[in-house]
């Protein structure tokens, strides 16, 4: 070949090669980086929610440091509201910050869609697997957060579900007997206008029924939903068109809706931190949450004013289906733009490992995804009847599918459902008007993005 061609031909090859690797100064070694030395450690950073990022960075890493202390881990925690927008704009962009990421349960999807997250349970990061990591140890329920289209691109971190809290004292005050997974809505709002009580005897009400989330928030249609759920329904069809705009779907709406009657005044501006206040206060029976609060609604003196002996947990009350619960999963995924991918999935693999997952469930609470965790001996008593009710609830949500849609769209489609239920929990609209035009705008944003066509 003569020299100019040679030439050429060498340039175009490293063109392509370039464009391969997209913009990234260099191609991820062999190795993935390798897993450090102690005169040479190896550096990886994660992007978490604020929420817990403290405690992983104060507690977990260095725990994780003790069979790794070569890899040096640091987690940067994002605002709720934030992290979605800052995710993508990672998984996105030409430069790369984080080498895992984060995602809350309806994210998956979106993130996955960029192309730019690893599956986990693919050939790339064979080479680096833990042979004990164990995979069919973990509860089918919070692991099928992190799969989309046949792809494992996450495993869960933080599993929770939405559940009903109860305040035995109160019940039994009111005469009222506990409720459990049989319970309906029937039954439960019969007995809520028990629970709105005088407790002190002073001629005035000082204790209600139930907070939860009604106003504006991504998470309020969480509860209709459940509702929704509990009764055979469905946000979307199986063609990915709305399937909720129905006698069901209102329905489950107004139960929603009711619960105000039997909520303490000015709790149709209730988000996360004012029932979840209100029932550590005692001034609230029933509070339907997210699980993963227990531990400071229950345990912690320092943010509550009840016990474990006083705080009961179950599912929340049935439909015509059976239960109702809602899966929210915060699972982790390895950036294929990280240069050490090999140290990013050791340190993921550590976190969601048997051992991992019982020192987080025992120093902050967090409740498990593995199956030999809720079966075997929990970190302390109080999570004796709290993995019970988990375990319970894991089956229920696979059985009536109740989680946020699957969909790269979720979080807009949340975004819709948040305003216009929020309209008819601040009475500026009917359940049937506020689910009607939530289906008007959810139908024009799926046809939009090709679906049902």
């Amino acid at each position: 070949m003569p020299t100019k061609i040679r030439l050429v031909a060498t340039v175009s090859a490293l063109g392509l090669a370039l464009a391969a690797c997209g913009s990234a100064a260099e191609e991820v070694p062999a190795d993935g980086g390798g897993l450090g030395s102690q005169g040479s450690p190896v550096s990886i950073r994660v992007i978490a929610n604020d929420a817990f990022a403290k405690q992983w960075q104060d507690q977990l890493v260095p725990e994780f440091n003790k069979k790794y202390p070569n890899i040096k881990v640091t987690v940067d925690g994002v605002p709720y509201n934030d992290q979605l927008a800052k995710t993508m704009l990672e998984l996105t962009g030409t430069t790369a910050t984080y080498d895992a990421v984060l995602a809350d349960d309806p994210w998956l999807p979106q993130l996955a869609k960029t192309g730019a997250l690893y599956d986990l349970k693919g050939a790339e990061l064979a080479k680096w697997n833990d042979p004990g990591y164990d995979w069919a140890d973990f509860n089918p329920t919070p692991l099928a957060a992190g799969e989309w289209e046949g792809k494992q691109y996450a495993v869960p971190v933080r599993s929770n579900l939405l559940l009903m809290f109860y305040n035995k004292t109160l019940y039994k005050k009111a005469g009222v007997e506990e409720p459990n997974e049989q319970t309906t809505w029937e039954q439960y709002f019969a007995d809520a206008k028990k629970l709105v009580q005088d407790t002190d005897g002073d001629g005035k009400t000082d204790s209600w029924a139930v907070g939860t989330y009604f106003t504006k928030d991504p998470l309020t249609p969480t509860i209709w939903q459940t509702v929704l759920n509990s009764n055979g329904g469905k946000l979307l069809d199986d063609k990915m068109q709305v399937a909720f705009n129905d006698d069901n779907g209102v329905k489950a709406l107004q139960t929603q809706v009711d619960l105000l009657k039997y909520a303490p005044p000015g709790a149709s501006t209730y988000q996360f931190n004012e029932p979840l206040e209100a029932f550590r206060q005692g001034k609230t029976a029933t509070m339907f949450m997210w699980g993963s609060v227990y531990k400071g609604t229950a345990v912690d003196k320092e943010t509550t004013t009840l016990s474990p002996d006083e705080v009961g947990l179950t599912t929340l009350p049935a439909g015509t289906a059976g239960a109702g619960a809602h899966r929210g999963i915060w699972s982790a995924g390895i950036s294929k733009k990280s240069k050490h991918p090999a140290a990013a999935w050791t340190w993921l693999q550590w976190v969601t490992s048997k051992q991992g997952e019982q020192f987080t469930g025992k120093a902050f609470g967090t409740f498990p995804a593995r199956n030999s965790s809720l079966d075997g001996t929990p970190p302390a008593d109080w999570a004796k009847p709290v993995y019970a009710a988990l375990k319970s609830g894991y089956g229920v949500v696979s059985k009536n599918q109740m989680w946020r849609p699957r969909l790269p769209e979720s979080d807009a489609v949340q975004q819709i459902l948040a305003l216009q239920t929020s309209q008819a929990m601040s009475g500026q609209a009917t359940s049937q008007q506020a689910i009607a035009e939530a289906a008007k705008e959810i139908t024009e944003l799926l046809k939009s993005k090709g679906y049902g066509q």
